[in-house]
């Protein structure tokens, strides 16, 4: 996830960028540049703190933030959680700066809609696509720890129009697998099938070539 996060990021900026989510603060450790996080969890932030500065916040509100405030934001394996995207770009276009960006590692989503998954072929071991219903929006439960997270499954095109709405374009999509120890057969054939996703926007003030 992360050498996919930094595969999509841009060089970084003289301004803060933003980690949306940041968790315990370990991709935090791997920026160049000045950096901020935020997350819902103080347990996480509390180790967060020790590598930059951190802000308890329930995303997609950065109303605690200046407007054009960043040089940029990133978020890994985060989307899935957000109820609303359309809130989130819209809030990132005001606090990220004209030459600014957002960068993005999530789910893919043809792995997401809720059913959908990898399947064993019992006969020859040959790994298939169990596909469900990509086209629909849905919301589903999943087992983390000794609770659940709730996952939103979005089709690619509402992801992408979501933030341009907000003026956001985007510049870069890599699509990635699983990468998998020979030694896993449980997860052998699933090399094969798009896992991730990144992706990158600019603000449609930036030129398209400089």
């Amino acid at each position: 996830m992360i050498p996919l996060l930094h595969d999509v990021l841009p060089g970084m900026s003289a301004r803060p960028v933003l980690d949306l989510g940041c968790g315990d603060g370990r991709i935090m450790t791997t920026m160049d540049g000045p950096v901020l996080g935020c997350d819902l969890s103080p347990t996480l932030l509390a180790h967060a703190t020790d590598v930059a500065p951190v802000v308890r916040c329930l995303l997609p509100n950065l109303q605690w933030l200046r407007s054009g405030k960043l040089g940029g934001a990133y978020a890994v394996l985060v989307l899935e959680h957000l109820p609303d995207l359309n809130q989130l770009f819209a809030e990132l276009a005001r606090v990220v700066d004209d030459r600014g960006f957002v960068a993005v590692v999530a789910n893919h989503p043809a792995y997401t809609p809720p059913g959908a998954g990898p399947i064993v072929d019992a006969a020859d071991g040959e790994v298939l696509w169990r596909w469900a219903d990509y086209f629909t929006p849905a919301a589903g439960e999943e087992p983390a720890g000794e609770g659940s997270m709730t996952f939103h499954h979005r089709p690619l095109g509402s992801i992408i129009e979501a933030a341009s709405t907000s003026g956001w374009l985007l510049d870069t999509l890599v699509e990635r697998p699983l990468t998998i120890d020979p030694d896993n057969t449980l997860l052998a054939g699933q090399d094969r099938i798009p896992r991730l996703i990144g992706l990158r926007w600019l603000k449609s003030q930036r030129p398209v070539a400089e």
